[in-house]
C-alpha cells in the first residue's frame, strides 16, 4: 500500500531506472533552522533522492556522538518541533520527497494529529518512528490514514518472523532494515544486512532501504546492489560539520555514484 505523495513511488520509479535510491539524514536546526534547511537542499543537488528531516530530542538513545553532537547543538540553540516544517518545506521545493525522523514521544507531546495535519501541509511524505512498535501506533496509524502520509518502520536482525510480518503490514513508503543493532554511527556494514534484506523480502512488497553504517561510496554500492535503498546519516553531519553544506554536497555526489555504479538485485 503506499501513499499518493509517497516514498514508494519515488524509490520504485528510481529502481525502474536500474539502481538503489539514495537517502539522507541531517538534523533539523543543526547548526541552525537556515543551515540545515540549506544543507538539506545541498543533499539533494549533490544527488540524494529522498530526505530524512531529523527532529531533535533530548534523549536519543538509539543514535550515535556525532548525531547526538549536532542535535543537542539544535536544541540549545532552541530549535522546536514546528521548524520540521519548515525545513521539508525548503526540501519538497526542490522536487525531492522528505520525510520526519524523530522519537515517538515528541509526536505524541505534540498532538498526533496536529503533527501529522501540519506534515502533510507542509508536503512531508511520511514519519520514520524508531522508538515506536506497530502495536503500539494505532493513533498514528489512524492519523497518517487521515492525513495520507507514509508511516515507516524499523526493522532489525532481532525481529522475529511474526514480527516482521507485522511490521511489514503496518509500514507504508518503505522498510527500514537497521543493518546493524545499536546506536547509529559510521561504521562497516556487514553481511548481516543481506541476510536482513532478503528476511523482510519474505514478507514485503513495499521497498526495503537499509541504514545505520553506510559512508563511503564502495559501502554505498554494496548496500544498493541488494536494497532497494541506502541510508546515510552520520556522515553527513560529519560532513556538514567539517564544511558546511559544500562538503555535504560533495558526499552526496560521491555517494550518488556509488549507488549509480550497481543495479539491484532483481532489476533488469
Amino acid at each position: 500500500m503506499t501513499s499518493g505523495r509517497g516514498v514508494a513511488a519515488r524509490i520504485e520509479a528510481i529502481r525502474a531506472q536500474g539502481r538503489a535510491a539514495l537517502i539522507g539524514y541531517l538534523p533539523v536546526g543543526y547548526p541552525d533552522v537556515a543551515g540545515s534547511v540549506e544543507a538539506m537542499r545541498a543533499m539533494v543537488e549533490g544527488g540524494v533522492d529522498v530526505v530524512e528531516a531529523g527532529l531533535p530530542y533530548s534523549d536519543p538513545l538509539m543514535d550515535g556522538p556525532v548525531i547526538q553532537r549536532a542535535t543537542q547543538q539544535a536544541l540549545d540553540n532552541g530549535a522546536r518541533t514546528r521548524d520540521a516544517f519548515t525545513a521539508i518545506r525548503g526540501v519538497v521545493e526542490t522536487g525531492a520527497p522528505a520525510v520526519v525522523m524523530t522519537y515517538w514521544n515528541l509526536i505524541d507531546r505534540y498532538g498526533i494529529d496536529r503533527f501529522a495535519a501540519e506534515l502533510a501541509e507542509a508536503g512531508g511524505s511520511g514519519l520514520i518512528t524508531p522508538d515506536l512498535l506497530p502495536d503500539d501506533a494505532d493513533e498514528w496509524l489512524a492519523a497518517s490514514e487521515r492525513h495520507d502520509l507514509d508511516r515507516i518502520f524499523l526493522v532489525a536482525q532481532t525481529t522475529t518472523p511474526e514480527r516482521m510480518r507485522l511490521t511489514v503490514e503496518s509500514s507504508r513508503g518503505f522498510l527500514y532494515a537497521a543493518s546493524l543493532m545499536g546506536v547509529t554511527g559510521v561504521r562497516s556494514v556487514g553481511a548481516e544486512a543481506r541476510d536482513l534484506v532478503a528476511r523482510a523480502r519474505e514478507f514485503a512488497t513495499l521497498p526495503v532501504c537499509v541504514g545505520l553504517g553506510v559512508r563511503t561510496a564502495e559501502q554505498a554500492a554494496d548496500v544498493g546492489s541488494y536494497a532497494d535503498g541506502v541510508i546515510v546519516g552520520t556522515a553527513f553531519v560529519q560532513a556538514l560539520e567539517a564544511g558546511g553544506p559544500p562538503a555535504v554536497k560533495e558526499l552526496a555526489q560521491e555517494l550518488s555514484e556509488g549507488v549509480r555504479s550497481v543495479a539491484p538485485a532483481g532489476t533488469a
